[in-house]
Parts: structure tokens; sequence; C-alpha cells
């Protein structure tokens, strides 16, 4: 293992928000074109990253994860 990486959370601030209190980087997207800049600005340190169900709906299913080396991705209940 080369080092522990990064917890992101994509979504709506009212689902987010909490999470920057246990250290992950949050990163507030209200609208598609805004969860599609945030996945877009994740850096190679983001090993996992948390999906509001909205933030996961503006992702194009074949985006950049788990399979293709990128970060493991999960997406909130609803």
């Amino acid at each position: 293992m080369t080092g522990v990486g990064t917890v992101a959370v994509i979504g709506e601030a009212v689902r987010v928000a909490g999470f920057g209190l246990a250290g992950a980087r949050v990163l507030v997207a209200e609208d598609a074109e805004e969860v599609r800049t945030a996945w877009l600005s994740l850096g190679p340190g983001v090993a996992v990253v948390v999906l509001t169900p909205r933030a996961a709906e503006a992702l194009d299913p074949t985006a950049p994860g788990e399979a293709s080396g990128g970060p493991l991705t999960v997406v909130m209940p609803g």
C-alpha cells in the first residue's frame, strides 16, 4: 500500500456539509454541470468518492471509477 487516500463527497450542500467534520473533501454541487466539474477536479490522491443520488444521476455511467483504477465510488441511499 502506498499511502492513505482522500475521501471526497459530491452533492447538494444540505446532504454533504457534515462530511467535512469527518475530514472529507466536500465538493458542493447543486446541479449537473457543477457535479461534472467537481468530478473532473478530483486529483489522483482521492481514493473514495461518495455521491448523493442526484449527483450520481448527473454523472455519465461510464465515468472513470473503480473499474478503470480510479476512486471507489459509492452512492448515498436516497
